[in-house]
């Protein structure tokens, strides 16, 4: 199963409790197949409006599709393992600048796993 949690810099003490399975941190800082790049994610947060997150949407699922492309790979590997595992990918969304968890780059890349990778079990949280 494939699902997304919050990454709090200080957890909070009302948080929901961390998921249980595996956690990976898909922020732009890392080497996840699934991150953005962080001019996209400044770009959209410098001014969160409908406009900015449909450039960003399409900008995030073209990098997903050459990425693909070009590390089938990572992304096959990242499959297999939410096939036999309970997979969490990471993201500090939704915060006070971007309140929307639908509007975080974590939900648009269930929805590309989910389209690429049928197998996988995609859960999809409310915040």
């Amino acid at each position: 199963m494939l699902s997304r949690y919050t990454i709090y810099r200080r957890r909070p003490k009302d948080a929901p409790p961390l998921p249980d399975g595996i956690r990976q941190d898909s922020r732009w800082r890392t080497r996840h197949v699934l991150r953005p790049t962080k001019e996209a994610v400044e770009d959209y947060l410098a001014n969160p409006n409908d406009e900015a997150w449909l450039r960003f949407k399409h900008q995030y699922l073209e990098l997903l599709k050459t990425r693909q492309v070009e590390e089938p790979k990572g992304f096959d590997d990242f499959a297999c393992l939410a096939t036999s595992n309970n997979v969490f990918i990471g993201c500090s969304c939704p915060t006070a600048k971007q309140p929307d968890v639908e509007r975080c780059h974590t939900w648009l890349a269930l929805q590309f796993m989910q389209q690429r990778y049928p197998k996988v079990g995609v859960f999809y949280p409310r915040s």
